[in-house]
């Protein structure tokens, strides 16, 4: 029986997630198979794989065909490597424990390259959001400084209003005061003038 490596969808719209399956050849494509090796997941950044190295190599070893995706992904995973190795094995031109030894070196270089890609990418998201973060405060900061300064405008622009009206206030004040001296002052000179005497009886007779 043809069998081979190839991906399941499953996941709702827009949103894949894909099951890792040897399946017959002759089905269909989210049919029945055989066995499921592992789940792949696009929607993250990276994608998160989870793959059992050594299922999928068994499968390539009995000579199951892969699909271009499905492929891409063993070979992400060292599967296609691991295979490579053990053909050497069974041909007697390398030993198992060397076999094992260079696959664990390649698997501790590929999380490295894994570890440094993830970094990067969490570097690059904290400085977007600092970025984004500063352009908030500046916008803030000119919002802020629009309206101080339409404040300045407006107090400005009542500032001469007010002051005319202090300076009517001041004159009025100032008027009646200066009625109220006028008045005082007319009252003493009255008190201070001498009364008109009046004709003695003598002088009528």
């Amino acid at each position: 029986m043809a069998t081979k490596i190839r991906l399941q969808r499953h996941g709702r719209k827009k949103r894949p997630f894909y099951h890792i399956v040897v399946a017959d050849t002759r089905a269909p494509r989210d049919g029945r198979f055989i066995e499921k090796i592992g789940t792949y997941n696009p929607t993250t950044n990276p994608a998160t794989i989870d793959l059992d190295v050594n299922k999928a190599t068994e499968w390539l070893l009995k000579g199951a065909e892969v699909t271009d995706t499905a492929g891409a992904i063993l070979s992400y995973k060292g599967a296609k490597y691991k295979k490579h190795l053990q053909v050497g094995v069974n041909k007697g031109s390398i030993s198992q424990e060397d076999a094992d030894k260079k696959f664990a070196e390649w698997l501790a270089e590929k999380d490295g390259k894994v570890q440094s890609k993830m970094d990067t990418l969490s570097k690059a998201a904290d400085e977007k959001r600092a970025a984004a973060l500063k352009a908030e405060t500046e916008k803030k900061e000119a919002r802020a400084a629009k309206i101080a300064e339409r404040l300045a405008a407006e107090e400005a622009a009542n500032a001469p209003a007010e002051e005319v009206s202090e300076e009517a206030e001041a004159n009025t004040e100032e008027a009646s005061a200066e009625a109220a001296t006028e008045e005082a002052t007319a009252e003493a000179a009255n008190e201070e003038a001498p009364a008109e005497e009046a004709p003695s009886e003598d002088a009528a007779e």
